[in-house]
């Protein structure tokens, strides 16, 4: 049998309407474009490579499935096996670079952090200082000031014994 006979006798078959392909072909990666001209080549080229799955009766008019079911079976099996595998390793691939990311954004903020801490430390230092050199001026203003009080109040009591003594030398 000639592939023209197998086109001709799946003349249902169009890029229109290729969701009435029988299961017998076991069509597992269509392209895309159901009405490109690739999609015809990929059409005949399955029609053409299938025709090994079928064979004619003794008039050429009967169709009927060789047994490479199974085999065909074990070949749709180990390709999904394959494309199952090859997604698994993209996805440990994405998984590695996601981590290797977020690893890479956990040491940035730990290195921000730590240099938010010296800053912050010697922050903490200089207000120290500054604390200290503010308490050192208050306790000497505090001295100044009381030695000021009484150096006051001494002389306001010289003047009230220089006024007693005034009053009393006039009398």
């Amino acid at each position: 049998m000639i592939p023209a006979e197998i086109t001709g006798y799946f003349q249902y078959i169009s890029p229109e309407n290729l969701t009435t392909i029988p299961a017998e072909f076991n069509i597992i990666n269509m392209p895309s474009s159901p009405t490109s001209s690739s999609s015809l080549n990929y059409l005949n080229d399955l029609i053409i490579n299938n025709n090994n799955n079928y064979s004619s009766s003794s008039n050429g008019q009967d169709f009927m499935m060789s047994n490479n079911s199974t085999s065909d079976e074990d070949h749709h099996h180990h390709q999904s096996i394959i494309i199952l595998d090859e997604r698994k390793q993209r996805r440990m691939l994405s998984n590695r670079e996601s981590a290797r990311r977020s690893r890479m954004r956990k040491q940035r903020h730990l290195d921000e952090l730590w240099s938010q801490v010296i800053r912050l430390r010697n922050e903490n230092n200089c207000l120290i200082d500054k604390l200290n050199r503010v308490s050192e001026n208050q306790d000497s203003v505090l001295k100044e000031n009381s030695k000021l009080k009484e150096e006051a109040s001494d002389l306001r009591q010289l003047v009230c014994e220089l006024k007693s003594s005034k009053n009393n030398s006039f009398l």
